[in-house]
């Protein structure tokens, strides 16, 4: 009788076990899409209000890639923030910030030009080039796209 109730605790224990390795495995990282492709991040910078630029889309993108929340982050100067930039000293230090810690930085060529401050833009290290098709296919493709 002694015997039959150590089996029979033995087995519910190998039972419990076995049911708590299948909680485990169900619910664990392993069942996680495993991606091989890194994550990236364009932020498309539009707006001219310099408390935008500073306390949400620069802090935003800089702590994205210093933080590793994604692999790749870009950020794109596009329309009066291509102005706000070539004129704000502040603005530019924190650029500097984030192409040091690994942002790419571009800008669009046609609102650099309208605004007259392309050659101030490239002097700061940003890439500037026609942004309609990269931002398209980076729209279609596995970016992520933030906008402020």
């Amino acid at each position: 009788m002694m015997n039959q109730h150590v089996g029979i605790k033995i087995l519910w224990t190998f039972v419990l076990w076995g049911l708590l390795l299948l909680v485990v495995a169900a619910v664990g990282p392993s069942n996680a899409p495993q991606s091989t492709e890194p994550s990236r991040l364009c932020v498309v910078w539009t707006s001219g209000d310099p408390d935008v630029a500073k306390n949400v889309c620069f802090m935003y993108t800089l702590n994205a890639k210093k933080a590793g929340w994604f692999d790749e982050v870009t950020i794109v100067v596009w329309g009066p923030s291509a102005k706000l930039l070539s004129e704000n000293r502040e603005l530019q230090k924190e650029m500097k910030a984030m192409q040091e810690a690994g942002v790419v930085t571009e800008a669009c060529i046609v609102c650099a030009r309208r605004y007259g401050v392309e050659k101030k833009l490239q002097d700061m290290g940003l890439t500037v080039k026609g942004m309609g098709k990269p931002l398209s296919d980076r729209l279609k493709g596995d970016w992520k796209v933030m906008t402020f």
